[in-house]
């Protein structure tokens, strides 16, 4: 049987910088996963809500002790979620259980692109007779 470890996240982000910091240790797995998108969720509308808006979103990997597919399904969505907000992405110090995932599927290029903005949505908002 194995145990899994009990993965737990940590965010740092000053009132005034632009930059967040979430610490992720342990494993990012089936178990895991949908608290790190909440904690990231919450961390994005906290500050598109109180300000200063974030530029740039930090994934600290540094305790990570493994990570699965539905670990990497959870990095998608908070890519989708930061493009959504206009925040740039950084994955930092990746351990190697990180980046063979990343470089395997194909994912790397894809989490570590910039930013890109939804300008899809708005484009439907600004079209008459939408709705």
């Amino acid at each position: 049987m194995t145990t899994s470890s009990s993965p737990y996240f940590t965010t740092t982000a000053d009132a005034d910088s632009t930059v967040a910091v979430v610490r992720v240790a342990g494993d990012l797995d089936y178990e895991s996963c949908h608290a790190f998108v909440r904690a990231t969720e919450l961390l994005l509308a906290e500050r598109r809500e109180t300000g200063p808006p974030l530029s740039a979103l930090r994934l600290d990997f540094a305790e990570l002790s493994s990570v699965d597919s539905m670990g990497l399904s959870a990095l998608l969505m908070v890519r989708r979620r930061t493009d959504a907000a206009g925040v740039s992405l950084y994955l930092d110090e990746r351990p190697a259980c990180l980046e063979r995932l990343l470089e395997i599927t194909g994912t790397l290029d894809h989490l570590t692109a910039p930013c890109v903005a939804d300008d899809a949505g708005e484009a439907d908002e600004q079209r008459p007779g939408t709705g």
